[in-house]
């Protein structure tokens, strides 16, 4: 088989078309996948379109923008404004809903737009069942069952005319912005929803209509009443974005409900990612009441305060002073305050500091161990911090699970994680670990989490790693290059709001 991927110059590159076709990739970039053709031969623009169908921005579209709209920057909604003639069917109120129900895939189907009107005679014995031009043309239009349905209740195929009148509020935000930007740009609607925040990734040609994107996003979506652009860039070592306010309400105090969850906090001082709910909620299902928990970069509390409401004894950790603040807000906003103890300490420094201090009694008492360690840019250059991190080996050899995530770019992504967890663990974990993929940040980019059981062999090596906590990383090693990738990514990902 040849698979052809949604068109990218980077794919023209030998190693991204190796990638592409590997099982792997195909299998968590299904999304990109335009068409599979299989005739061991060059194949045309045309036939991949027949493969496929019709290529989404190539549809019939009921609503053709007026002119005057093209390269607005100040939102004039009533520019947007426009009259089309749609077909209507004239059907009996007795017998409208059955009748609506049946013509489901052909009537019209726009926000805020009834489908059924009065009749223009304002007959009450009749209503107007409005359909779609592009699906229905005349009476032959209608699928056997339709016009076997329409017989069954005495409604006549006749069509007729009806002038609609489109406004800005019966138009998707795709459709704003197409009519808006320059023709041939790519089109910005996909966002990240958090709480009553939308924030967005703009490249640059729509810098210009960043306001209007903006108030767009704002009217197209119930609840949003603040929307903001990241930069491509984290600028420090609290993994913080910079911001910039597009439109509505300058509060970026976000509550946000996550797994049944609530938390609060500051979007512009924390790090908060929505597109990790389902790996949250898989690694706390792994914690049973009474297991004990070591969240080394436990940021507002997604891993630590679900695990302490299921009853596990959680110690959580945080450099940025504002991440600890909303990690206790949090603890005491679900109740969980007794269970949760909490630091504002450098990773390494927790890990030979609070942890290397509970956990002798942990394993003495034979409690199952977890360790999280969710810093995906620079959560392996930590490993090397359990080297000789105890002196006594327990009887019976049980030690912690850790849960390192991590960001690969290679092409067997799994192979390279183990292989440089081991190399900063000093030990080989081959055949000692599992790897789990999360999600992709970037086509050429893979979040994933190795997941090991700590050797004896390390713990008590008497090896020791580096302890010098001093010094964090260099925020430049914090630019870890998430938000650049996802900057391109995103634009391929639908809005998740």
């Amino acid at each position: 088989m040849c698979f052809f991927v949604s068109v990218s110059a980077r794919f023209c590159n030998s190693r991204y078309v190796s990638r592409a076709c590997s099982p792997t990739f195909m299998r968590r970039n299904l999304n990109s996948v335009v068409a599979v053709v299989d005739f061991c031969s060059a194949v045309s623009v045309s036939a991949l379109i027949s493969a496929s169908g019709v290529v989404k921005g190539m549809e019939q579209k009921i609503y053709r923008p007026p002119p005057q709209v093209r390269g607005m920057t100040c939102l004039d909604r009533e520019a947007f404004t426009q009259t089309i003639t749609v077909p209507a069917l004239r059907v009996p109120t007795g017998v409208l809903n059955k009748v609506v129900k049946s013509l489901k895939k052909s009537t019209i189907q726009r926000p805020g737009l009834p489908r059924v009107i009065h009749d223009k005679e304002e007959c009450s014995d009749f209503r107007l069942v409005l359909l779609d031009p592009h699906k229905v043309t005349s009476a032959a239009s209608f699928s056997e069952d339709e016009a076997e349905a329409l017989r069954s209740f005495d409604v006549p195929e006749e069509l007729q005319n009806y002038e609609l009148q489109l406004t800005y509020h019966n138009l998707k935000t795709e459709e704003v912005l197409e009519a808006v930007l320059p023709q041939g740009q790519d089109v910005t609607s996909a966002f990240s929803r958090v709480g009553h925040i939308a924030h967005m990734n703009l490249r640059e040609h729509q810098l210009p209509y960043k306001s209007l994107i903006g108030q767009v996003i704002i009217d197209k979506n119930p609840g949003i009443t603040c929307v903001v652009n990241k930069t491509n860039i984290i600028d420090s070592t609290y993994r913080n974005f910079k911001m910039e306010m597009l439109a509505g309400e300058e509060n970026m105090v976000a509550k946000v409900k996550e797994n049944g969850v609530s938390y609060e906090f500051d979007f512009s001082r924390v790090y908060w990612n929505p597109r990790l709910s389902t790996e949250h909620q898989r690694v706390v299902e792994l914690v049973k009441r009474g297991d004990a928990v070591f969240d080394v970069f436990a940021g507002v509390g997604p891993f630590a305060i679900p695990a302490a409401r299921l009853g596990a004894n959680v110690v959580a950790n945080d450099l940025n002073p504002e991440s600890h603040r909303w990690l206790q807000h949090n603890c005491k906003l679900n109740k969980v305050e007794n269970k949760v103890r909490t630091f504002n300490l450098d990773g390494r420094a927790f890990i030979q500091g609070p942890l290397k201090q509970e956990l002798p009694a942990l394993l003495k008492g034979k409690m199952r161990v977890h360790i999280v360690m969710n810093l995906p840019a620079l959560a392996l250059e930590f490993l090397d911090a359990f080297r000789g991190l105890l002196h006594e080996s327990p009887s019976d050899g049980t030690l912690p699970t850790v849960y390192c995530y991590c960001f690969s770019k290679d092409e067997n992504p799994e192979t390279d994680v183990v292989k440089r967890a081991s190399h900063s663990l000093g030990f080989p974990l081959e055949g000692r670990s599992s790897v789990h993929f999360v999600r992709n940040v970037a086509p050429n980019k893979d979040m994933l989490c190795v997941r090991f059981s700590l050797p004896t062999e390390v713990v008590f090596s008497g090896d020791h790693g580096q302890t010098d906590s001093s010094s964090e990383p260099a925020p430049k090693r914090q630019k870890c290059e998430e938000a650049a990738d996802s900057a391109s990514y995103i634009h391929s990902s639908v809005s998740e709001g």
